[in-house]
């Protein structure tokens, strides 16, 4: 992973900003847990309105999560007078999600001028027990305002 340092000394209110705009994640119920320097996680309380028909959060709920905190982690990196926007990603379901509330991490691997490339993970927490759900690599670029 890159050793991360911002050149924002703001950046995190610019992040706590930002994902309060984001409809999506209030409207699953969604809140920022911590913010650091290409690190964001994001914690997802169990809900029956995030599940699929087997009553296991929906594939399209975790990737919304992952995507997200690996697209804040990034842009915890990124010039205070830009935003991020993401590029392409790819994840893999390891198990099914389920539990009392899920966990996504994001990390950046690589930033550079343009494009930063990061891992995320899901987490789901069930009775003291942690499981790694789903995994996201995925690739954000720098959009200058």
């Amino acid at each position: 992973m890159t050793q991360a340092r911002a050149s924002d000394p703001n950046f995190e209110s610019r992040i706590r900003s930002s994902f309060e705009r984001q409809g999506i994640m209030k409207t699953i119920g969604a809140r920022l847990l911590s913010v650091a320097p290409g690190e964001v996680r994001i914690e997802l309380p169990w809900s029956e309105a995030v599940t699929q028909q087997h009553g296991f959060v929906h594939a399209g709920i975790l990737s919304t999560i992952a995507d997200n905190a690996c697209g804040y982690a990034a842009y915890t990196l990124m010039p205070k007078d830009s935003e991020v926007l993401g590029v392409e990603n790819k994840i893999n379901f390891l198990a099914p999600a389920r539990g009392e509330r899920l966990v996504s991490v994001g990390r950046v691997v690589k930033a550079g001028r343009t494009l930063a490339v990061c891992t995320g993970e899901v987490w789901a927490h069930e009775n003291g027990k942690e499981t790694l759900v789903a995994v996201m690599q995925t690739t954000m670029m720098v959009l200058v305002k």
